[in-house]
């Protein structure tokens, strides 16, 4: 019932249309900011959620479709790779593994008045977060009663996009709210993650992928349902891309069609 739900709002979701995702997705700007990280109205044993993304294969950020429980042609292919080992290969195979990206709900003091807003950051960031639980002085710094802000630090890097970010838990114990009714509507209110990431076919991946091997430009226009993404320590650098597929033996066949045999027995269902 969910995957059908996802897919009709996506279905549902006019391309190319604005949204402003300052109220879904919270952002750091240079400098410090004090945040609290909510239990998830999902998952009250975990807040974080972690999600695959690719970054490089287009001008976009694309959602792997394994996030769905779906076949994703892109992890296909670089399995496909890996099976005929050579440098080549195994270069461009790890250039297409997608990233993993890390999701918290909070909320940020000082905007109370826009509630819940997912926070979005690095492995890097998040294995300090899990430390940090596990350190017996803090434990569960999302307890509505006796948990901890967090002061979030961004700077920016020379000659690279996104920020530098750092977090340190603030010394005291405070309770998320001081009104019981507005905790109550940030536990029960928080955006669903998936249905706020615009969800590409099997098909398009495709296309996407076989654009990206072929050296070829991108001449769609972005989407702008997808925001930008620049961030503390995912900044893929453009690399040339070589990949061989063994054909001796065998007659020589167009580069679409070769391609194209690579998926015959990964079909998207």
């Amino acid at each position: 019932m969910l995957k059908q739900k996802l897919d009709t709002l996506q279905q549902k979701q006019p391309q190319g249309q604005k949204r402003d995702y300052s109220l879904t997705f919270w952002r750091p700007t240079v400098g410090k900011q004090q945040i609290r990280i909510v239990p998830s109205a999902f998952n009250s044993n975990n807040p974080f959620t972690e999600l695959k993304f690719y970054y490089g294969i287009t001008n976009k950020v694309m959602i792997s479709p394994l996030n769905f429980g779906d076949k994703d042609p892109i992890a296909s292919f670089a399995s496909k790779l890996r099976e005929e080992y050579n440098k080549e290969n195994y270069v461009l195979a790890k250039k297409l593994d997608p990233k993993t990206r890390i999701f918290a709900p909070v909320i940020v003091r000082g905007e109370e008045d826009k509630g819940v807003r997912l926070f979005e950051f690095s492995k890097t960031l998040y294995m300090e977060l899990l430390s940090i639980a596990d350190d017996e002085d803090y434990g569960d710094f999302t307890d509505i009663n006796q948990g901890f802000d967090f002061v979030v630090t961004a700077t920016k890097v020379q000659d690279r996009p996104g920020f530098g970010l750092s977090l340190r838990p603030k010394p005291k114990q405070t309770p998320l709210s001081d009104n019981a009714d507005t905790i109550k509507t940030w536990l029960e209110n928080q955006p669903i993650l998936l249905e706020e990431r615009y969800k590409y076919t099997y098909d398009k991946l495709k296309e996407e992928l076989q654009t990206f091997i072929s050296g070829g430009e991108e001449q769609e226009d972005t989407i702008v349902s997808e925001p930008a993404s620049g961030f503390e320590d995912d900044s893929p650098a453009k690399e040339e891309k070589k990949f061989t597929l063994s054909t001796q033996g065998t007659p020589k066949i167009a580069k679409s069609e070769e391609f194209d045999s690579l998926f015959e027995d990964d079909l998207p269902f």
